[in-house]
């Protein structure tokens, strides 16, 4: 029982002493400054405590989010290349577009110039024989077209239709070797004979005499002779003239003016005038203002 006695006031003088110390801290801590220094120095220590046990969350949370911002990224880069290809494609379409725009601006305002009739026809095929020169048209027997009917482009003549289906026509570019267009030497109305070479960007003068008054750069044009194209057309420029010793003839390499590799629209006329170039007419290169292309 004394035991029991004894325990209790152990306890309730334990109790006592706590709560005097606990009322001398608060006192303390209230009225004075002395609790300043432990206070931080507490604060410290559980601030280093509160950060170690939260290095392993941080660590988690940071390698998570690098993780996620490099998949966003990632998804992101594949996302601007997908568009840009698309921009590209659609800037590629869109530069072709305005080519063709500006191409067919082109032909049409030299056909408004022309003193014929013409019609606009497009190229839909090559011959695939090296050895001939002729193209595929889109328009036929159906739009009027016949055999033998001049071909033009907005820079000159492209050739003749040699034959006509229902719905398309095929050309022989004056390039063929086939081909013989009668010309005239537009500064001096020379008249002479060009013939195709088979290659596209290649002419050549026959049977030219060493004497006659031709020059590089000289333009030639249709002269209508033989009633075969319309006078006055630009045929092209005389580009070389090879004068070889004990030859009756000198060799002239002629470049045409229309682009016969190049030109996806072309103009079919329709002339009832093949009179022969003279230095009273006024031909269509007059009037469509080609001269001024030399």
């Amino acid at each position: 029982m004394k035991a029991l006695f004894h325990e209790e006031r152990s306890l309730l003088s334990k109790t006592i002493f706590l709560v005097l110390l606990s009322c001398s801290l608060v006192f303390v801590d209230r009225f004075t400054n002395l609790t300043e220094k432990p206070k931080v120095l507490l604060s410290s220590g559980l601030y280093v405590i509160h950060y170690s046990a939260n290095l392993p969350n941080n660590a988690f949370q940071r390698i998570s989010s690098f993780f996620s911002t490099q998949k966003y990224l990632s998804d992101r880069i594949l996302d601007l290349e997908s568009r840009l290809l698309s921009l590209d494609i659609d800037l590629e379409k869109m530069a072709s577009l305005i080519e063709e725009n500006n191409r067919l601006r082109e032909l049409l305002g030299s056909a408004a110039k022309l003193q014929d009739s013409v019609l606009v026809s497009e190229v839909i095929g090559i011959d695939p024989d090296p050895r001939s020169q002729n193209i595929l048209i889109d328009k036929g027997e159906t739009d009027g077209v016949f055999e033998k009917q001049t071909v033009i482009d907005s820079s000159g003549l492209v050739g003749q239709v040699i034959e006509v289906s229902k719905q398309y026509s095929r050309i022989m570019l004056i390039t063929d070797l086939n081909s013989f267009v009668p010309v005239a030497v537009l500064r001096n109305n020379l008249r002479l004979m060009l013939q195709g070479m088979g290659m596209s960007e290649k002419l050549q003068l026959l049977h030219v005499n060493p004497t006659a008054d031709i020059r590089v750069g000289d333009l030639l044009i249709s002269s209508g002779l033989g009633e075969r194209f319309p006078a006055g057309y630009p045929v092209g420029l005389i580009e070389a003239i090879d004068y070889v010793e004990g030859r009756p003839f000198v060799d002239v390499t002629v470049t045409p003016k229309s682009g016969l590799d190049r030109s996806q629209h072309l103009l079919l006329v329709f002339s009832e005038n093949l009179a022969v170039v003279d230095e009273n007419r006024q031909s269509p290169l007059e009037v469509s203002g080609f001269a001024d292309q030399r």
